[in-house]
């Protein structure tokens, strides 16, 4: 497995994984409550912070656990690259324009903060696993 390849599964795992977690925290107390007085700012800051900071370290662990691969790129890593990130993009551009129809709908800060995080989380994880699917299955 190529460095490359693992850096997308660190980004796949840990974009899930502090999601679900930032999930079951803070929207687990949307059912009956008011959102207008749900803390999500502060969770969702350490979560970003969190899923920041669990990439840097997860890939510093596989570039010292195989310090040969690591930085190591070739054309088709590059391509790969290339092709995920550009469909991480659509998807950003496509997911970004629920948070901004909530905008002009006048929705609660809480949906519109969530909606923009949701957004990226997605592009992340699709571009990870685009990424994952070319390596793979050839490219």
């Amino acid at each position: 497995m190529s460095s490359e390849e693992k850096r997308s599964w660190i980004y796949l795992v840990v974009g899930v994984g502090v999601y679900a977690v930032y999930f079951v925290v803070v929207l687990s107390q949307v059912p009956g409550a008011d959102v207008a007085r749900i803390a999500y700012v502060r969770p969702m800051l350490i979560a970003i912070g969190a899923g920041i900071g669990l990439g840097i370290v997860a890939n510093i662990a596989a570039a010292v656990a195989s310090p040969k691969e690591a930085g190591r790129t070739d054309e088709r890593d590059r391509q790969i690259n290339r092709l995920g990130d550009y469909v991480g993009f659509y998807v950003m551009s496509i997911a970004a324009l629920v948070p901004m129809a909530l905008a002009m709908a006048e929705a609660a800060h809480f949906w519109i903060a969530n909606a923009l995080y949701l957004a990226f989380v997605l592009a992340t994880v699709v571009s990870s696993a685009v990424k994952i699917v070319l390596y793979r299955r050839g490219f």
